[in-house]
């Protein structure tokens, strides 16, 4: 069995070298073949690349949502970046009254005023604006229509309403 391997051996080895030591064809098949194998390692290393760069980015969102991150912190955040995010917060809903509420917050305190169909919406928009990072206190100034806005006492203005 051994001289047989030997054979097939010996015989794809002269097989080979007479195809590619060719007087007449051997250098453009040499040339070929170093020109194949050249690409095949370039789109390897290519392919290789891309795929590490891939996992780099898995692990490092992995890590990102795993570990708390200060960027989440909203408490050393200015009064207007504070005001925006109260809005999305509070506004996220499609049937949220919008137009008729004014968001304002100062020193980490919000001061919501302005109308608003019923005490519900009252209550939950005050509610939603006191989960937000970063908040300190909630002034519920918002009203029903036909009713007198309620006034603002800047002494309570840390408490809830």
């Amino acid at each position: 069995m051994s001289r047989l391997i030997t054979l097939l051996f010996g015989a794809a080895a002269g097989a080979a070298a007479a195809h590619f030591l060719d007087r007449d064809s051997g250098a453009r098949r040499r040339s070929q073949l170093r020109d194949k194998a050249g690409s095949k390692a370039r789109s390897g290393a290519s392919q290789a690349a891309t795929t590490a760069s891939r996992a780099a980015g898995k692990v490092k969102g992995a890590a990102a949502t795993a570990t708390p991150s200060m960027g989440d912190r909203v408490e050393d955040v200015d009064d207007v970046t504070l005001a925006r995010k109260v809005e999305t917060v509070i506004f996220r809903d499609a049937d949220a009254p919008k137009g008729q509420v004014s968001v304002d917050v100062q020193a980490g305190v919000v001061y919501l005023r302005g109308m608003v169909a019923d005490d519900a919406w009252r209550e939950r928009l005050a509610e939603e604006a006191r989960k937000v990072d970063g908040v300190k206190g909630v002034k519920n100034l918002l009203h029903r229509p036909g009713t007198p806005a309620p006034a603002a006492d800047p002494r309570g203005a840390i408490g809830e309403q």
